[in-house]
């Protein structure tokens, strides 16, 4: 993955109703490109799913729920309990966690009654042996974007960016900048050549 495969990325997943003319603009590469480019992220499972992002109260489920639990049991009964929960339409998350708790489940359902029946069934069984429920006052931020960080390549430019303003700063000045692959070269006036 290079910088523009990480620019789409950042642009594509924030609106993936987004066009490909409108990326390739932002990120200097044809219509073609981007296109080619999200196909080959889709076939290396970076690009995993493409999803609608659903309003909870419009469809009837207003109540979200963060569970933490306790299992009383082996790692075997972990992995029974986890695949349980995957097949629940109730449960829109589901994490194996380190620290005092063991999953960590995120819950939605139509009202606090739905909530208790669900515990009742699903979470009151002799593998649990606590669970913890914070019911969620307001959605402050919600969303599955990653920060999608720079690479290797970008790092380096940061740094020979960071050098060159330092050079202009102390009266050098560069004629150009060489560009070979994630290695730079700067060329200085006179015959100082540094190569990073």
């Amino acid at each position: 993955m290079d910088a523009i495969d990480r620019k789409i990325l950042t642009l594509y997943q924030h609106d993936t109703r987004r066009v490909a003319v409108s990326i390739g603009g932002e990120v200097g590469l044809s219509a073609a490109a981007v296109q080619r480019r999200l196909k080959r992220l889709r076939s290396n499972g970076t690009i995993v799913a493409e999803i609608a992002v659903l309003n909870n109260v419009a469809v009837g489920r207003p109540i979200t729920c963060l569970v933490s639990i306790e299992l009383a049991t082996n790692a075997a009964q972990i992995d029974r309990f986890t695949h349980r929960m995957r097949d629940l339409a109730e449960v829109q998350q589901c994490y194996h966690v380190t620290g005092s708790s063991d999953i960590f489940l995120i819950v939605t359902a139509e009202s606090m009654e739905a909530y208790r029946a669900f515990a009742r069934t699903r979470l009151e069984i002799p593998q649990v042996a606590r669970y913890e429920t914070h019911v969620v006052l307001d959605r402050v931020k919600v969303g599955l974007s990653l920060s999608v960080g720079r690479d290797a390549a970008d790092s380096v430019r940061s740094a020979c960016n960071r050098f060159i303003s330092w050079l202009t700063g102390h009266a050098f000045q560069p004629r150009s900048q060489v560009w070979i692959g994630s290695e730079i070269e700067l060329r200085l006036v006179g015959n100082v050549r540094i190569g990073v």
